[in-house]
């Protein structure tokens, strides 16, 4: 036999139960089922810490009662009990029949009433339900439940109008202009074998062999020999960016063909990539085995073309333009980060530790997950476990502070998230993770914590759009 049942979600260990994260609040009769007329209880307060409450409903015996008898009530009229037509099987025999789903969900709306009447008279922002204790439940029998809350700290927001900020000028000089199409232009080098000793920009075939005080490199890390012994491999003479071996590519100029050399390294204090070494200075001895020297192409009308230009005036002005943008670009990012320091700088007040905690595992998520890709081994995050957690947990206490104020930000400045305003998340997102803009709008219509997590981090983005709006700007000249 089958029963339809409808539930009344009770408070649980959840983010942004009774209020969202926004501050923007829910009704307390949120839920699938007609909400219950909320009775007079005995509620008692007790303050925690300025942001944890805890929250002693009393519900009377006639309380706990009338949501059993209403609990029994929705399923006898949908039960279906051979000998009774539906709707019309006495109490008695549905409470038998389905006691084990009675018993669990009568415990359910009680403790949602509790929660439910405690918010209606205590008027809290709720951000989070930390803990839910139900005690005794049972029919004839008044009811105690103890509910833990993480609410909305009490602050003022500071001045937020006319932040200061500054900007780099966003029109490209003639040298950046020519740099970049440099850059177009050795993007396209051929390589030639040279016969003279290398000069910067050459890139060099070499083999090599570390050691450090007489012990092979190979032996500290033999889990990453590139670091140690590797017979042949390409190394730019004087590059921008250091290959493996740290400040190898700077000592190879004036070196030629056949010709061997030991070299002197010293790695820095910090490296992830092969922490045995961090620290160490090492010998190479180093076998030149060829050099090439870059030829860049001709400016004519195939190199031209190449870049969807005309002339070689055509392609400076585009470049021109392209590198315009990217300022532009950088300096919204600038302004950006700016304002949210700033804002950062004028808080003082208490967050909630449930906040923290969850905002402390996803730097700590994101920190991992970025030197993972840059080939940290998981033993040296073990080792520096301590000093991780609490550096993320500052950030995150941080990222808590302005979170809280671009959301009191918004209310105040009444910034909303409109459809315009998801359509464009959902097909930013759609590209991002190359799925079907409609398959991802029902995703998001479905989950309805996912669509307010959305939603919350919109309004996030315009209330810090809305701060640079607002900023006192600065032009700061570039440094040479």
């Amino acid at each position: 036999m089958r029963v339809t049942k409808r539930r009344a979600p009770p408070p649980r260990k959840r983010t942004e139960s009774g209020i969202d994260r926004l501050g923007t609040r829910r009704s307390v009769s949120d839920s699938h089922h007609k909400p219950l007329r909320i009775t007079p209880v005995n509620v008692q307060l007790n303050s925690v810490s300025a942001t944890r409450k805890s929250l002693v409903v009393t519900l009377d015996p006639s309380e706990v009662d009338a949501e059993h008898t209403a609990v029994i009530g929705e399923y006898a009229k949908l039960a279906r009990i051979p000998g009774f037509r539906p709707g019309k099987a006495p109490a008695a025999i549905v409470a038998r029949q389905f006691g084990k789903e009675i018993a669990g969900e009568f415990k359910q709306k009680v403790v949602a009433k509790a929660y439910r009447s405690a918010l209606e008279k205590e008027k809290l922002e709720v951000l989070n339900v930390v803990n839910v204790e139900e005690g005794k439940i049972e029919k004839g029998l008044a009811a105690a439940v103890t509910i833990t809350l993480d609410v909305r700290p009490e602050f003022t927001l500071p001045d937020y109008v006319g932040l200061p900020t500054e900007v780099a000028p966003t029109e490209a000089t003639d040298t950046e202009v020519d740099n970049i199409i440099q850059g177009l232009r050795a993007e396209r080098a051929d390589f030639k074998p040279a016969t003279r000793a290398a000069q910067k920009g050459d890139y060099v075939k070499l083999g090599y062999e570390g050691t450090i005080e007489g012990k092979p490199v190979a032996d500290l890390v033999p889990e990453k020999q590139l670091y140690g012994k590797v017979p042949q491999t390409w190394e730019e003479v004087e590059g921008a960016n250091d290959g493996v071996i740290p400040g190898l590519g700077k000592q190879l100029a004036g070196l030629s063909a056949g010709e061997k050399k030991d070299v002197t390294i010293s790695f820095p204090a910090d490296f992830p990539a092969a922490p045995a070494l961090a620290g160490k200075t090492a010998v190479y001895t180093v076998d030149v085995q060829e050099i090439r020297e870059r030829v860049l192409p001709e400016i004519d009308d195939a190199f031209l073309k190449s870049q969807q230009a005309e002339t070689l005036d055509g392609l400076k002005q585009n470049v021109r333009n392209n590198l315009k943008l990217q300022k532009e670009y950088q300096n919204r990012s600038a302004q950006r980060r700016q304002v949210t320091e700033a804002l950062s700088a004028k808080a003082d007040f208490p967050v909630p530790d449930s906040l923290v905690e969850a905002e402390t595992q996803g730097v700590l998520r994101q920190f991992i997950e970025e030197n993972m890709r840059r080939g940290v081994p998981q033993e040296q995050f073990e080792k520096d476990k301590k000093e991780l957690f609490e550096g993320a947990r500052k950030a995150a206490t941080g990222r808590v502070k302005v979170q809280l104020m671009l959301a009191k930000i918004a209310e105040a400045e009444k910034i909303e998230v409109t459809n315009s305003d998801l359509d464009t998340f959902i097909y930013r997102e759609a590209q991002r993770t190359q799925q079907k803009p409609d398959k991802l709008a029902k995703t998001l219509a479905g989950d309805r914590d996912q669509l307010r997590s959305v939603q919350q981090s919109i309004v996030f983005d315009k209330a810090v759009d809305f701060l640079v709006s607002k900023a006192t700007v600065k032009t700061i000249q570039p440094t040479a």
